[in-house]
């Protein structure tokens, strides 16, 4: 006869055994109808990343979990924000002081830009020393582009939106300058402020495209990101593909496998483990640490001494009062350097952006063989090296006043900027580099 235990536990194996038949079923309906196991499995679970990947490969997770940051804490922003020239400054003075948790949500924002940022760049700078653009993610790269000049674009509409000094003498400047564009300036200019100067109708088409239109283009644009990047497969530091088993089903002379490829007969491959739980687990310790340091910029240093959130814009807007020096954000200010490094104001705007073009144009440019600066040329790992220091010198000299010292270095950091393009397009040719391994290394 079994006992009172014997039979209770019984009785748990049927209800265990019903509950899980059950929610089997839902998700076996689910799955009918929406293949999200396979997708999963597909896109996570049992993607094929390279074995050997390091540090440099936490940024593109990071800039999700930012971005999901600035979607959320938009939103609970905009609850409290009214977007007309009497009310904005005054609204976000309310959302620090009077709303709960308001100020940690504004702090969280605001860091949360300046962190997208951080984020991107590193990101972008992986992509660079270890060839990432190259064939055949000219795509992937293209994506990615794009979404940094729709992250620009975003921070751009949300910084005029506190409605301090820096903000909208910021705008000022900004919005002028495509009215250095032949032909069309002028009324181009008149359209993106929708008014004769910047006013309340430039800060509510701004609001919209901040708060609607942009993030909606980030979202479309990060899911074509990750969509071109699991086609083609993720790169790797030695910047060689994953190989296949001889014998196996896929064609020896496609090296490049396709995602379903693996899917359907991942035993043939090599060098690769499942992106869960390997690699789920890395992002997780990633994102811990990426928090702690987070968390004590938002709870301790939010305004950063003046390079997340100016002085000035703790001041609301006022049309009759310049202040001394007007400087876009920390993110923008190499850009701005190039700006003021000509005199010429429509020289500088074509400068700015062949800045930014011809970021995008590195696929095509970049025509050596080899990927990763693990097996590149010195001269390739010098190359970087200035750019580099480049950039951070351009990203100092715009955020401070312009004086002959800064324009005279403005300027010789502009030309070394482009040199970087136009020497990696002659040296990389028939650049002379190391062996590549046959198999991925650690």
């Amino acid at each position: 006869m079994a006992t009172n235990y014997e039979q209770s536990n019984q009785t748990a194996d049927e209800t265990n055994k019903r509950s899980g038949g059950a929610i089997s079923s839902v998700v076996d309906w689910i799955n009918d109808r929406i293949p999200m196991t396979r997708v999963w499995n597909m896109h996570i679970a049992q993607y094929p990343a390279p074995k050997n990947f390091n540090f440099w490969y936490l940024f593109g997770s990071l800039a999700i979990l930012v971005l999901v940051n600035q979607i959320v804490t938009g939103i609970w922003l905009t609850m409290n924000f009214v977007p007309s020239a009497e009310g904005a400054f005054a609204s976000v003075e309310y959302i620090m002081r009077d709303v709960e948790y308001g100020w940690l949500l504004r702090y969280l924002h605001s860091t949360g830009a300046s962190a997208f940022f951080v984020v991107v760049y590193l990101h972008m700078f992986r992509g660079m020393i270890y060839g990432s653009y190259q064939k055949p993610r000219e795509l992937l790269w293209l994506f990615g582009m794009l979404i940094f000049l729709a992250l620009m674009a975003e921070a751009f509409m949300g910084y005029l939106l506190p409605w301090g000094q820096m903000s909208f003498w910021g705008a000022q400047v900004i919005i002028s300058l495509f009215g250095a564009i032949p032909v069309i300036g002028e009324d181009l200019t008149l359209w993106i402020r929708g008014d004769y100067v910047i006013s309340g109708a430039t800060l509510n088409r701004f609001f919209a495209l901040h708060v609607i239109a942009l993030p909606l283009v980030l979202v479309i644009l990060v899911f074509l990101h990750i969509v071109a990047l699991h086609e083609v497969g993720s790169n790797n530091p030695d910047g060689i593909e994953i190989k296949r088993k001889k014998g196996s089903v896929a064609e020896e002379d496609k090296p490049n496998f396709k995602f379903h490829e693996y899917y359907t007969s991942k035993k043939d491959v090599v060098d690769a483990i499942p992106f869960h739980p390997y690699y789920t687990v890395k992002d997780i310790l990633g994102v811990a640490g990426f928090l702690i340091l987070f968390c004590w910029v938002v709870f301790f240093m939010p305004e950063m001494n003046g390079f997340f959130l100016e002085a000035p814009n703790f001041e609301a807007a006022n049309p009759l009062k310049t202040p001394e020096h007007i400087f876009p954000v920390w993110y923008f200010t190499p850009f701005y350097a190039i700006l003021r490094a000509i005199p010429d104001k429509l020289a500088g705007v074509v400068a700015m952006g062949a800045s930014i073009v011809v970021l995008a144009l590195l696929p095509w440019l970049d025509r050596g063989k080899v990927r990763s600066i693990r097996y590149r040329s010195k001269w390739h790992k010098l190359n970087i090296a200035q750019f580099v220091v480049t950039f951070l010198i351009l990203g100092w000299a715009g955020a401070t006043p312009q004086t002959v010292f800064s324009t005279i270095l403005s300027q010789i950091c502009t030309v070394t900027y482009f040199m970087f393009f136009v020497l990696l397009y002659v040296y990389s040719k028939n650049e002379v580099t190391k062996p590549l391994p046959t198999r991925l290394t650690k």
